[in-house]
């Protein structure tokens, strides 16, 4: 008996009413029309599993939960799946894994049926599927996503719990062997929590500015605040060549005029010396006492003080506007390591570092533009605030904070009026002295072509 040749696997394909259903043919055109029927549909849930990775994991927690407060449809459901990571992930990737295996197995079998040479079948849906998924299935949603982050997470949240229910013994397996390979590589259980840096919100608050959601004030503001906390009372003081203070010794009519000529309402009260602060006075108390005062006796200034805190040079702003508020007190003293007074900080001084300078009556501006290159700067002046007015970068160091502590650290010695220091394409004036002091500076951003030399080279003060 002569035995049959083998069938060869293209012989499966070759007519076109090779598939049957029932022992009835099916027509290539349905075959066709069914097939890419399934593929189209599958390239859609491709795309959505793709896009529900990016929009799910792109959202940021704080924008979840006022989505939530406010009521959002879908928010809540939201808020379940992004709950545990660990499964959302699974679920995304056990879905889309599963859709693009179908679509390629389908595409591979349907070109086999049409063109009867499984090989050639391989090859294009390898190559065709491959490429349609990448721009249909991958590219395209992703990018949607990632520009609709917020509103596609609140559309697709229902439809990806509904495909974590049809999914879940698959995706049930797949998280407990994920977690098992984690633990073996030495991988977190947990998914580290996310944190935002102050780096990220200063380039937040920048890119307010750019797009118009913020004005210049409200992004100087905003600055300030986040600079707060890294800001010591030292940086911040009325430096005590410029307290006015008064003696123990001293009348209450002497008092009531230094504040006036001052135009204080407080006065620190000192003891033999100005290292010797024991605490202020107010001219409220000053002025209720010689206006309702007893008559029958003179009171002593040392009757109307009020104790102060006396704190280090070192000691945080933050904290220091807490205790300050805790304890009343509207002015406390700053001493360096020794006890020697070296300034005062008001009250005003702290709102100062978040809302600005607050300038009264004649006050001069700390940093005044003359031009957008150029700007006369008092020598009190913070380096820091200088650096973010001119848009330069001015070294700061350990032994000066201020301009004029600059301008001496690179000159090594007194400096007068007139001389003039280059450093990094900034020329640096001294405009005003007082005694040793520096008052004012002059401060210009030189042009790429001005600049001679490297900036050590150009620090040494010169006369002009």
């Amino acid at each position: 008996m002569a035995l049959d040749p083998p069938l060869r696997a293209e012989s499966l394909f070759a007519s076109p009413l090779a598939l049957q259903v029932g022992g009835v043919p099916i027509p290539d055109s349905l075959v066709i029309a069914g097939g890419t029927a399934v593929i189209v549909v599958l390239i859609g849930l491709s795309a959505f599993f793709s896009s529900s990775e990016i929009a799910m994991f792109s959202l940021p927690s704080h924008r979840l939960e006022a989505l939530v407060e406010d009521g959002k449809h879908g928010a809540r459901t939201l808020e379940r799946l992004k709950s545990d990571p660990h499964r959302l992930l699974v679920t995304i990737l056990v879905g889309n894994n599963l859709v693009n295996i179908a679509m390629s197995s389908i595409a591979t079998g349907l070109l086999a049926y049409l063109l009867g040479n499984q090989g050639l079948a391989v090859a294009i849906s390898t190559f065709g599927i491959t490429a349609v998924v990448l721009l249909f299935g991958e590219s395209a949603p992703k990018s949607y996503a990632v520009e609709n982050t917020e509103s596609w997470a609140l559309r697709i949240a229902r439809p990806l719990k509904l495909a974590e229910t049809v999914l879940l013994p698959l995706i049930v397996l797949f998280d407990y062997l994920t977690r098992q390979v984690n633990r073996i590589t030495g991988g977190r259980a947990a998914i580290e929590t996310s944190y935002v840096t102050r780096e990220e919100i200063q380039d937040i608050i920048e890119t307010g500015e750019r797009e118009g959601v913020l004005d210049e004030e409200e992004r100087e503001m905003l600055q300030r605040t986040l600079r707060f906390n890294n800001t010591i009372a030292k940086e911040v003081m009325t430096p005590r060549l410029d307290m006015d203070a008064i003696s123990t010794e001293a009348s209450v009519d002497e008092a009531i005029e230094e504040c006036i000529n001052g135009g204080h309402a407080r006065l620190p009260v000192y003891e033999g010396s100005l290292d010797n602060v024991i605490g202020i006075v107010h001219i409220l108390d000053l002025v209720r006492d010689r206006t309702y005062g007893e008559a029958d006796r003179d009171v002593d200034l040392e009757d109307l003080i009020e104790p102060t805190l006396h704190v280090p040079e070192s000691k945080n702003v933050d904290d220091l506007l807490t205790e300050m508020r805790s304890e009343r007190l509207h002015m406390v003293i700053v001493i360096d390591e020794f006890g020697t007074a070296e300034g005062l900080v008001t009250m005003e001084d702290l709102t100062e570092e978040i809302v600005g300078e607050i300038l009264e009556g004649e006050e001069e501006v700390p940093i005044e533009f003359v031009s957008e290159d150029v700007a006369v700067v008092k020598g009190e002046v913070n380096i820091e605030e200088v650096n973010e007015a001119l848009g330069i970068d001015l070294p700061e160091g350990e032994e000066f904070e201020t301009i004029a502590g600059f301008i001496f650290n690179r000159a090594g010695r007194l400096v007068e009026a007139g001389e003039t220091i280059e450093y990094d394409g900034v020329e640096i004036r001294v405009e005003r002295v007082e005694n040793t002091r520096i008052m004012k500076a002059r401060l210009r951003r030189l042009e790429p072509e001005d600049v001679e030399g490297e900036p050590e080279a150009d620090a040494e003060a010169s006369p002009e």
